[in-house]
Protein backbone atom coordinates (compact mmCIF):
# COMPACT_ATOMS: atom_id res chain seq x y z
CA UNK A 1 0.00 0.00 0.00
CA UNK A 2 3.18 2.31 0.11
CA UNK A 3 2.46 3.88 -3.20
CA UNK A 4 -1.23 5.16 -1.77
CA UNK A 5 0.61 6.30 0.80
CA UNK A 6 2.56 8.96 -1.58
CA UNK A 7 -0.38 9.75 -3.74
CA UNK A 8 -2.16 11.11 -0.03
CA UNK A 9 1.24 12.73 0.78
CA UNK A 10 1.34 14.73 -2.65
CA UNK A 11 -2.23 15.19 -2.74
CA UNK A 12 -1.82 17.16 0.67
CA UNK A 13 1.29 18.65 -0.46
CA UNK A 14 0.05 19.96 -3.73
CA UNK A 15 -3.23 21.07 -1.82
CA UNK A 16 -0.21 23.02 0.85
CA UNK A 17 1.16 24.65 -1.86
CA UNK A 18 -2.52 26.83 -2.44
CA UNK A 19 -3.74 27.68 1.74
CA UNK A 20 -6.42 30.33 0.33
CA UNK A 21 -7.97 27.86 -1.72
CA UNK A 22 -7.61 24.95 1.06
CA UNK A 23 -8.99 27.37 3.84
CA UNK A 24 -12.09 28.22 1.57
CA UNK A 25 -13.26 24.49 0.79
CA UNK A 26 -12.92 23.98 4.78
CA UNK A 27 -14.86 26.79 5.47
CA UNK A 28 -17.58 25.74 3.53
CA UNK A 29 -17.23 21.83 4.36
CA UNK A 30 -17.38 23.40 8.21
CA UNK A 31 -20.37 25.45 7.51
CA UNK A 32 -21.86 22.46 6.14
CA UNK A 33 -21.11 20.25 9.12
CA UNK A 34 -22.47 22.78 11.51
CA UNK A 35 -25.78 23.65 9.98
CA UNK A 36 -26.59 19.77 10.03
CA UNK A 37 -26.97 19.41 13.63
CA UNK A 38 -25.62 21.22 16.51
CA UNK A 39 -22.85 23.92 15.99
CA UNK A 40 -20.82 22.27 18.48
CA UNK A 41 -18.20 19.43 17.86
CA UNK A 42 -18.62 17.54 21.51
CA UNK A 43 -22.18 17.10 19.81
CA UNK A 44 -21.71 16.74 16.50
CA UNK A 45 -19.43 14.06 15.35
CA UNK A 46 -19.77 15.56 11.30
CA UNK A 47 -18.39 18.94 12.52
CA UNK A 48 -15.96 17.01 14.69
CA UNK A 49 -14.63 15.28 12.40
CA UNK A 50 -14.26 17.86 9.99
CA UNK A 51 -12.47 19.89 12.75
CA UNK A 52 -9.90 16.85 13.02
CA UNK A 53 -9.28 17.22 9.13
CA UNK A 54 -8.96 21.04 9.37
CA UNK A 55 -5.94 20.74 11.90
CA UNK A 56 -3.81 18.49 9.66
CA UNK A 57 -4.11 21.09 6.85
CA UNK A 58 -3.51 24.08 9.55
CA UNK A 59 -6.97 26.09 8.96
CA UNK A 60 -6.44 29.41 10.71
CA UNK A 61 -9.09 29.66 14.13
CA UNK A 62 -10.55 32.81 12.33
CA UNK A 63 -11.88 30.60 9.26
CA UNK A 64 -13.40 27.74 11.37
CA UNK A 65 -15.30 29.89 13.75
CA UNK A 66 -16.64 32.42 11.15
CA UNK A 67 -18.03 29.52 9.48
CA UNK A 68 -19.69 27.89 12.94
CA UNK A 69 -20.87 31.33 13.21
CA UNK A 70 -22.51 31.60 10.22
CA UNK A 71 -24.02 28.59 10.27
CA UNK A 72 -25.76 29.43 14.20
CA UNK A 73 -26.94 32.62 12.78
CA UNK A 74 -29.36 30.85 10.53
CA UNK A 75 -28.31 30.83 7.34
CA UNK A 76 -30.52 29.99 4.66
CA UNK A 77 -27.44 29.12 2.22
CA UNK A 78 -28.05 25.17 1.74
CA UNK A 79 -25.45 22.85 -0.06
CA UNK A 80 -25.38 19.53 -1.72
CA UNK A 81 -23.07 16.99 -1.51
CA UNK A 82 -22.29 15.33 -5.10
CA UNK A 83 -20.12 12.68 -6.39
CA UNK A 84 -18.61 12.73 -10.11
CA UNK A 85 -16.66 10.04 -12.10
CA UNK A 86 -14.54 10.09 -15.21
CA UNK A 87 -11.71 9.33 -16.84
CA UNK A 88 -8.52 11.22 -17.40
CA UNK A 89 -5.58 10.01 -20.20
CA UNK A 90 -4.10 6.00 -20.38
CA UNK A 91 -6.67 4.48 -18.34
CA UNK A 92 -6.30 6.87 -15.48
CA UNK A 93 -10.09 6.99 -12.86
CA UNK A 94 -11.00 10.23 -11.31
CA UNK A 95 -13.51 10.63 -8.66
CA UNK A 96 -14.78 14.45 -7.94
CA UNK A 97 -16.46 15.20 -4.69
CA UNK A 98 -18.20 18.46 -4.68
CA UNK A 99 -20.39 20.50 -2.49
CA UNK A 100 -22.33 22.89 -4.11
CA UNK A 101 -25.15 25.13 -3.45
CA UNK A 102 -26.24 25.20 -7.34
CA UNK A 103 -26.05 21.84 -8.84
CA UNK A 104 -26.34 22.47 -12.42
CA UNK A 105 -23.66 25.36 -12.25
CA UNK A 106 -21.21 22.73 -10.75
CA UNK A 107 -22.05 19.66 -13.15
CA UNK A 108 -21.43 21.80 -16.26
CA UNK A 109 -18.44 22.90 -14.51
CA UNK A 110 -17.18 19.87 -13.92
CA UNK A 111 -17.85 18.26 -17.49
CA UNK A 112 -16.31 21.63 -19.03
CA UNK A 113 -13.07 20.69 -16.72
CA UNK A 114 -12.81 17.24 -17.99
CA UNK A 115 -13.82 17.56 -21.34
CA UNK A 116 -11.06 20.50 -22.06
CA UNK A 117 -8.20 18.78 -20.32
CA UNK A 118 -8.15 15.44 -22.29
CA UNK A 119 -10.75 13.17 -20.08
CA UNK A 120 -14.50 12.56 -19.94
CA UNK A 121 -17.01 12.30 -17.06
CA UNK A 122 -18.26 9.02 -16.31
CA UNK A 123 -21.96 7.96 -15.44
CA UNK A 124 -22.25 7.02 -11.43
CA UNK A 125 -20.37 3.66 -10.68
CA UNK A 126 -18.56 3.90 -13.57
CA UNK A 127 -15.31 4.48 -11.41
CA UNK A 128 -16.24 3.93 -7.93
CA UNK A 129 -16.37 0.38 -7.93
CA UNK A 130 -12.37 0.35 -8.56
CA UNK A 131 -11.85 2.20 -5.78
CA UNK A 132 -12.60 1.56 -1.37
CA UNK A 133 -13.46 4.38 0.63
CA UNK A 134 -10.97 4.12 3.96
CA UNK A 135 -9.61 6.08 6.57
CA UNK A 136 -6.67 6.97 6.06
CA UNK A 137 -3.82 8.26 8.99
CA UNK A 138 0.07 9.21 8.82
CA UNK A 139 1.97 9.92 11.66
CA UNK A 140 5.65 9.97 13.28
CA UNK A 141 6.97 8.67 16.38
CA UNK A 142 6.01 5.00 16.24
CA UNK A 143 6.78 2.40 14.50
CA UNK A 144 4.33 -0.03 12.27
CA UNK A 145 4.69 -2.72 15.16
CA UNK A 146 4.15 -0.59 18.14
CA UNK A 147 1.14 0.49 16.35
CA UNK A 148 -0.57 -2.54 15.15
CA UNK A 149 0.37 -3.84 19.09
CA UNK A 150 -1.37 -1.04 20.56
CA UNK A 151 -4.49 -0.98 18.49
CA UNK A 152 -4.84 -4.58 19.15
CA UNK A 153 -4.61 -3.86 22.56
CA UNK A 154 -7.06 -1.80 22.18
CA UNK A 155 -8.98 -4.58 20.27
CA UNK A 156 -8.85 -2.37 17.15
CA UNK A 157 -8.88 -3.82 13.74
CA UNK A 158 -7.57 -2.07 10.54
CA UNK A 159 -6.75 -2.95 6.80
CA UNK A 160 -3.19 -2.53 7.35
CA UNK A 161 -0.67 -0.63 9.15
CA UNK A 162 2.79 0.52 6.90
CA UNK A 163 5.86 1.77 7.63
CA UNK A 164 7.03 3.71 4.90
CA UNK A 165 9.50 7.54 5.11
CA UNK A 166 9.45 7.70 8.32
CA UNK A 167 5.97 7.32 8.57
CA UNK A 168 3.46 4.97 10.06
CA UNK A 169 0.16 5.09 8.28
CA UNK A 170 -2.74 3.18 9.41
CA UNK A 171 -6.06 2.09 6.88
CA UNK A 172 -8.98 1.18 8.51
CA UNK A 173 -12.59 1.05 7.73
CA UNK A 174 -14.10 4.22 7.25
CA UNK A 175 -16.53 3.64 10.36
CA UNK A 176 -13.83 3.62 12.80
CA UNK A 177 -12.31 6.92 12.00
CA UNK A 178 -13.02 8.36 15.30
CA UNK A 179 -12.26 4.75 17.46
CA UNK A 180 -8.81 4.65 15.43
CA UNK A 181 -7.62 8.23 16.19
CA UNK A 182 -8.92 8.32 19.85
CA UNK A 183 -6.96 5.43 20.30
CA UNK A 184 -3.78 6.80 18.47
CA UNK A 185 -4.19 10.21 20.75
CA UNK A 186 -4.02 8.73 23.63
CA UNK A 187 -0.92 6.30 22.76
CA UNK A 188 0.69 9.84 22.43
CA UNK A 189 -0.03 10.86 19.36
CA UNK A 190 -0.34 14.34 18.90
CA UNK A 191 -0.04 15.43 15.07
CA UNK A 192 -1.48 13.68 12.17
CA UNK A 193 0.33 14.57 8.72
CA UNK A 194 -3.05 12.98 7.10
CA UNK A 195 -6.47 12.46 9.08
CA UNK A 196 -8.91 11.63 5.90
CA UNK A 197 -11.83 9.64 4.63
CA UNK A 198 -9.79 8.78 0.95
CA UNK A 199 -11.15 6.72 -1.53
CA UNK A 200 -8.15 4.38 -2.26
CA UNK A 201 -7.33 2.67 -5.45
CA UNK A 202 -7.56 -0.96 -5.44
CA UNK A 203 -5.37 -0.77 -8.10
CA UNK A 204 -2.62 2.12 -9.19
CA UNK A 205 -1.55 3.16 -12.63
CA UNK A 206 1.78 4.29 -14.07
CA UNK A 207 1.29 6.82 -16.91
CA UNK A 208 3.89 7.74 -19.79
CA UNK A 209 5.47 11.09 -19.67
CA UNK A 210 3.30 12.78 -22.12
CA UNK A 211 0.01 11.57 -20.16
CA UNK A 212 1.21 12.09 -16.82
CA UNK A 213 1.48 15.53 -17.76
CA UNK A 214 -2.09 15.50 -19.41
CA UNK A 215 -3.56 14.02 -16.47
CA UNK A 216 -1.96 16.73 -13.91
CA UNK A 217 -3.17 19.19 -15.98
CA UNK A 218 -6.63 17.76 -16.11
CA UNK A 219 -6.38 17.50 -11.86
CA UNK A 220 -5.33 20.85 -11.48
CA UNK A 221 -8.62 22.28 -13.59
CA UNK A 222 -10.60 20.12 -11.64
CA UNK A 223 -9.33 21.04 -8.03
CA UNK A 224 -9.52 24.92 -9.17
CA UNK A 225 -13.39 24.96 -8.96
CA UNK A 226 -14.93 26.36 -6.75
CA UNK A 227 -17.36 23.98 -5.78
CA UNK A 228 -14.81 20.51 -5.52
CA UNK A 229 -13.58 19.84 -2.36
CA UNK A 230 -11.34 16.22 -2.50
CA UNK A 231 -10.41 14.86 -6.17
CA UNK A 232 -9.37 10.95 -5.92
CA UNK A 233 -7.54 8.85 -8.48
CA UNK A 234 -5.90 5.94 -9.32
CA UNK A 235 -2.38 7.52 -10.86
CA UNK A 236 1.09 6.55 -9.14
CA UNK A 237 2.89 10.38 -8.88
CA UNK A 238 6.03 10.57 -9.58
CA UNK A 239 8.04 10.74 -6.65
Amino acid sequence: MGRKWNNIKDKKAAKDKNTSRIYAKFGREIYVAAKSGEPDPESNQNLKFVLERAKTYSVPKHIIDRAIEKAKGGSEENFDELRYEGFGPGGSMLIVDALTNNVNRTASDVRAAFGKNGGNMGVSGSVAYMFDNTAVFGFEGKTADETLELLMEEDIDVRDVIEEDDHVVVYAEPDQFAVVQNALKAAGIEEFTVAELSMVPQNELELSADDLAVFEKLVDAIEDLEDVQTVHHNVALPE
